[in-house]
């Protein structure tokens, strides 16, 4: 969340940020429920002193009528105090409840607008491959050559579920490694993290565990869920922690399984593999003191085009419009891949994004450093997707297919598959 003690000194530019963001938030009621807060914790403050004050009196030989007068004043006091303070837990919880729906500050470069297609594409790298044949897309090179199974997981699983077969399981872990290496010689230390976190962690990083519009997979009868995305289970690990500043930055990878509800997520451009309920992800975290944050936020996409890059992909890098940020991002950079089956003429699709979040899961999640002077202060906290390997498998099927039906290895796969083709045997 942002900081709370800011809603009034700030109030204009966070009821614009709300607006330029897209979003319905009623900023106004929610300083109406913090200003009722601090009077409600006044009145608890003074109710508490006359109580206090009522015992000194107390103390010592007393009238028998004035004993009886403070005696039942003391039990009006009391019962004053625990109505006062079951007001104030009402408020405090509304309070905090609707505090977390407003977004973070967006950066003064972010470009304005309300959805995907006002994002920015700011930089276009390699080139788009030129095809002597009609290419097909992913699904259809799949079924050719029974890499992946899509009917028999949805009878087993249900719709948007697969089976990896054959070359295409190599494939998988061959991208996991290639991206693992390259993520530890940037420094970050490698994790396979848990597929389940705490609803708490869910909504300090910022992700919405229940309700209709959740992406999110509950787990019946307990306060947990199943994970989108490593960032939730790595940036939850500090959680209520208070680091040394020496310790930073901290970098962390962590490998996962992600699961996804993909509600609505219908339509050509959500088929096969690109839109799925299940999927490993390479994610790259960062927890820094907030003058890095921008450099750091740099880094990560510079890591991301390198492993992209390598594969010998052709891809653009977007930046997000406010609008499609999501609310805890300050910045955020896609990188979108070509995919030749995708649409009718081909088009590019996203396979990375990353974002600075600056101290806003940070103040939900309460991690904090001591600064020089030994002060509590909050960490930035940031995220990358090292690789999607659902994804990531759709651009190399797609862009990497000859026309006799096989599809070539990249050369910087080859190392870790061991073939440097696949084609039907």
């Amino acid at each position: 969340m942002i900081d709370l003690k800011e809603l009034k000194t700030r109030r204009d530019e966070i009821a614009q940020n709300i607006r330029v963001r897209n979003m319905q938030v009623d900023i106004d009621a929610i300083i109406d429920l913090q200003e009722r807060r601090s009077q409600l914790m006044q009145e608890a403050e003074n109710l508490r002193a006359k109580r206090n004050e009522n015992a000194q009196k107390m103390k010592g030989k007393l009238d028998a009528d004035i004993r009886a007068a403070l005696i039942a004043e003391g039990k009006n006091v009391k019962e004053t105090i625990a109505a006062v303070e079951a007001q104030l837990q009402s408020v405090e919880s509304d309070f905090q409840m609707q505090a977390r729906t407003i977004p973070n500050y967006a950066h003064p470069l972010a470009p304005v607008g309300k959805e995907d297609k006002d994002n920015t594409a700011i930089k276009f790298v390699g080139t788009v491959p030129q095809f002597s044949f009609k290419p097909l897309d992913h699904v259809q090179l799949a079924e050719k050559l029974d890499l992946i199974d899509f009917d028999t997981a949805t009878r087993v699983s249900g719709p948007k579920f697969y089976y990896l077969k054959r070359e295409a399981v190599i494939l998988q872990m061959a991208l996991e490694r290639y991206a693992m290496d390259i993520v530890m010689k940037k420094g970050f230390t490698p994790f396979i993290t848990p597929d389940i976190a705490k609803e708490e962690i869910l909504a300090g990083i910022g992700f919405n565990p229940r309700g209709e519009e959740s992406n999110i997979y509950t787990i019946e009868g307990t306060d947990s869920c199943l994970v989108g995305t490593a960032e939730i289970t790595l940036g939850g690990y500090y959680a209520n922690q208070i680091l040394e500043m020496d310790q930073l930055p901290i970098k962390m990878a962590g490998l996962s399984h992600c699961f996804r509800r993909e509600a609505g997520g219908a339509g050509q451009y959500s088929k096969g593999l690109y839109r799925v309920h299940q999927f490993s992800k390479l994610e790259m975290f960062i927890y820094c003191l907030p003058e890095q944050s921008d450099a750091y936020h740099q880094l990560l996409l510079e890591i991301e085009e390198e492993i992209f890059g390598g594969l010998g992909l052709a891809y653009r890098i977007v930046d997000t419009c406010t609008g499609d940020l999501g609310a805890p991002a300050y910045r955020k950079f896609d990188i979108e891949a070509w995919m030749p089956g995708r649409g009718d003429n081909g088009e590019y699709g996203e396979v990375t994004s990353t974002s600075n979040c600056t101290d806003y899961q940070a103040r939900s999640l309460s991690i904090r450093y001591k600064d020089a002077e030994g002060k509590n202060q909050f960490v930035h906290m940031l995220n990358g997707t090292a690789i999607a390997l659902s994804r990531a498998m759709v651009a190399i099927l797609e862009n990497f297919q000859t026309e006799d039906g096989s599809i070539r290895i990249p050369d910087a796969l080859v190392p870790y598959t061991g073939f440097s083709k696949i084609s039907r045997s």
